[in-house]
Order: structure tokens, then C-alpha cells, then sequence
């Protein structure tokens, strides 16, 4: 049979207007003083100024592909489907990070103290102000103001043990579940009715200063809907990729809190040695990390059985840390030092970069080859290209840079400044 026929050709074209869209939130006025830097005066363990205050011492979803399956006639035989691929890298459309570069696209100013930001996955940016302002400041990713929470509770009206009377905490740090549904916040120390003895920055368990406790926040509501006890003068805070627990490092009581998020329980509390500080946690939630900031090692805790391992001589006063998305390399800033470090965790070998004076916080860009460091007493922001530790960016930031975060869908660092002003820059 001979069939013909014949093909009509066609032409559509769509003309597509773009639109630029997007306004600097900036919020004009001076910044507020800012607060006076918290000291640790012990030299023996090279512990650098930590914190500051003069009033305290511290579309559906697609479904996934069918396994491609082999069936042999006789007899058959059971093949194992394909493995699923690894996720993408989230990336803004452009190069990889580390061939961006940073650009200051806003300011935020007003009553604000933060000592961290936090960017949730879903563009909300959380920054804890401290018991300078005793709130939370919830920003979207035009910069503008969404909510201001308090750090006020009642433990009684949480279902908790604890006097029927509103108590005062002072936010730290903050970490979302992989959902962000919602936040978890440390406290530094509590206020009100039973709370007495606020902890210090130099300290240890034998100052026996009150326990302090963590608040879930609902990022729907933007409420406080739990709160859940932990060590003295919690600082860091880290979520499990699987979502199952929150992990709290515990400035005073040298130890470190792990949250059952499904019972809101305090599931163990773990001693780790020295003014335990940053912590990381392996993409397949095997491991944990955690930076001992009054030593020059990181402590390894196994997340099924929670028994304590050591990577040993990492350098003076480790603060903070990050994992690469393929979880084979560790970085972490040396305070005391100056420095960045890269730590492979197959050969334990390490590369070190100077980034400048106090290196406190870090983030990573989500492909994994650019780091954001901010230099506290150099008053700088540093990107650092992982491939080979090379510093190929150094910007200037307001006074006192302490918290950074990235945002990974928008390519945005957000820089807090313990001074009082929140810096945002493009990495396009």
C-alpha cells in the first residue's frame, strides 16, 4: 500500500513582554546602638568573644518514574528498579555560584538586634534578636516586615510544668524542619518566675545556671506552639534531613540536646565537652556534627544509637559549621584563627583559607561550591570558592556582621549585623 500525504507547515510566534519586578525594602532611620560584645576571658582554651551584652554574660509533585524492569519468559525473574537520581542543585538561571558575584540589593533597619538569620525554604527569613528586643522579625524575599513575634510564652497554657505566669526568652538561633513548616528557636536564657540564674558566657556545668528552653514556631501562623526543655544558654540549633530530630548545642552545660520532633521530647541530653557550639548533619541524617569551641576538635555522634566519635586537631575554637550537599566534605570556621577550614571527611585531610578577623557564621550556596563567611572584627563578608579554598570575594558590611544565611531559590545572602541592620546581597 502507498500512502501519501501531505505536511502542512506553521509558524506561531509569541511575543512575551518581561517585567522587572522588584523594590529594595529598605527602612530608612538610623540603626540602634549596637550591643556591647559578650567576652570569654579563658585564654587557656583560646575561646575568642562569643556573643554580646552588657546585661546578661551572654504544582502536585510529579509521580515518580516507573523502574524500568527486564521480564525474561521462563522463568521470571524479579529486577531491581532503577535507582532514583539525585535532585538537582537549586540555583537562580546563570552559572554555577562560584562564578557569581555578590552585589548589596537592600538594608533593613528598625527594632532589631539579630544575632542570626535563618532562611526557611519556603521565603521567609527568620532573624532572632536576642533579649536586646526579646523578638523574632519574619521577613519575605522583597525585604519587607511580615510579622514580629514575641518571645513571650506561658509554659502552663503549652501543656507544660511551670508557673501559670508570662516568662521572657531571648532567641538565638533557628533552624526550619525540611518542610518548613516550621522553626525551631534556642533561647540564651529565660525571664520571669523561676528563672534566677541566667547563664554567662564563661561558664560550665558546675555554675549549675537554669536550663533554658527551644519554641517551635508554627511559619502558617507564625505562633509559638511549643516549648521544649533543654541545656543552660542553648545556642546552635539543627534539624535532621529525615526530619526526625532537632539537635541543640548547650553553651553551659557542655552538651547537646536531641528532640524527638514527634513527642516534643527532649529524647537525650549528651555530654560533648567545651562550650559546644555549630552543628551539621549528614544528607542521609547518619551523622551528626558538633564544633567545640573551647578545643580544637569536632565531635561525631552516630544519629541511630547516638554514641560519640572525634575528629581531632581541626584547629583553635571551632564555631561553625557546614556539610557539602554530597556529604563529603566538613567546613568549619576557626574564630580564634581567622580561618576557614575544609575538611574531608574520607582522609580527614584539611585545607585552611585566612577569610579575616573572627570568622563566626557561614553558609553554603546549595551547588556547593561557594561559601559565605561573615568576619565579625573585620567587619566583611567573604566568598570563598570550595573547589580549591580561595577567598575570590570580600565585601564590606555594616558593624558587626554575626549571622548569614542563603537563600537558595532566590541566589540572596543575608547578612545580620549585630549592630542593628540586616544586609541582603544578589550572588547573580
Amino acid at each position: 500500500m502507498r500512502l501519501r500525504g501531505a505536511l502542512i507547515s506553521g509558524l506561531l510566534i509569541l511575543l512575551a513582554g518581561g517585567v522587572v519586578a522588584g523594590a529594595l525594602a529598605l527602612t530608612s532611620g538610623t540603626p540602634p546602638p549596637r550591643p556591647d560584645d559578650e567576652h570569654l576571658t579563658d585564654t587557656a582554651s583560646n575561646v575568642d568573644p562569643e556573643d554580646g551584652s552588657t546585661d546578661r554574660p551572654e504544582a502536585s509533585p510529579e509521580p515518580e518514574p516507573a523502574p524500568d524492569v527486564e521480564i525474561e519468559a521462563d522463568p521470571p525473574t524479579e529486577v531491581a528498579p532503577d535507582p532514583e537520581p539525585e535532585p538537582e542543585p537549586v540555583l537562580p538561571p546563570g552559572p554555577p555560584s562560584d562564578e557569581r558575584a555578590l552585589n548589596q540589593a537592600g538594608v533593613i533597619y528598625g527594632n532589631i538586634s539579630p544575632k542570626s538569620v535563618v532562611a526557611s525554604p519556603d521565603g521567609l527569613v527568620f532573624a532572632q534578636n536576642m533579649m536586646y528586643r526579646h523578638t523574632i522579625t519574619v521577613y519575605d524575599r522583597d525585604r519587607e516586615l511580615v510579622a514580629t513575634i514575641s518571645d513571650t510564652v506561658n509554659l502552663s497554657e503549652l501543656g507544660l510544668d511551670g508557673p501559670d505566669a508570662d516568662l521572657r526568652g531571648s532567641p538565638v538561633e533557628a533552624a526550619f524542619s525540611p518542610d518548613g513548616r516550621y522553626a525551631y528557636v534556642s533561647n540564651y536564657k529565660m525571664y520571669g518566675p523561676g528563672f534566677s540564674r541566667g547563664g554567662t558566657d564563661t561558664c560550665s556545668p558546675a555554675d549549675r545556671y537554669d536550663d533554658s528552653f527551644l519554641y517551635r514556631i508554627d511559619t502558617q501562623r507564625l505562633e509559638i506552639d511549643q516549648a521544649i526543655g533543654v541545656g543552660s544558654v542553648p545556642k546552635y540549633v539543627a534539624t535532621t534531613p529525615d526530619g526526625r530530630y532537632v539537635l541543640v548545642s548547650n553553651w553551659c552545660s557542655y552538651d547537646l540536646s536531641v528532640i524527638d520532633t514527634t513527642s516534643a521530647e527532649e529524647l537525650a541530653r549528651i555530654d560533648v565537652g567545651r562550650y559546644p557550639r555549630g552543628i551539621a548533619v549528614s544528607p542521609d541524617a547518619s551523622t551528626a556534627y558538633i564544633a567545640l569551641m573551647g578545643s580544637t576538635r569536632i565531635v561525631t555522634l552516630d544519629l541511630d544509637d547516638l554514641t560519640l566519635g572525634s575528629i581531632d586537631n581541626v584547629g583553635v575554637s571551632p564555631r561553625h559549621l557546614v556539610i557539602s550537599p554530597d556529604g563529603g566534605y566538613l567546613y568549619a570556621t576557626l574564630n580564634a584563627e581567622g580561618v576557614v577550614i575544609r575538611l574531608d571527611l574520607t582522609s580527614e585531610e584539611i585545607v585552611r583559607v585566612s577569610t579575616g578577623r573572627a570568622p563566626r557564621s557561614m553558609a553554603i550556596a546549595a551547588d556547593g561550591r561557594s561559601l559565605y563567611v561573615v568576619n565579625y572584627l573585620a567587619d566583611t563578608v567573604s566568598k570563598v570558592r570550595t573547589s580549591d579554598m580561595t577567598v575570590v570575594q570580600s565585601v564590606p558590611t555594616d558593624e558587626r556582621p554575626i549571622g548569614v544565611t542563603y537563600d537558595a531559590a532566590a541566589g540572596d545572602v543575608w547578612v545580620a549585623n549585630y549592630s542593628g541592620s540586616i544586609q541582603v546581597f544578589e550572588d547573580r
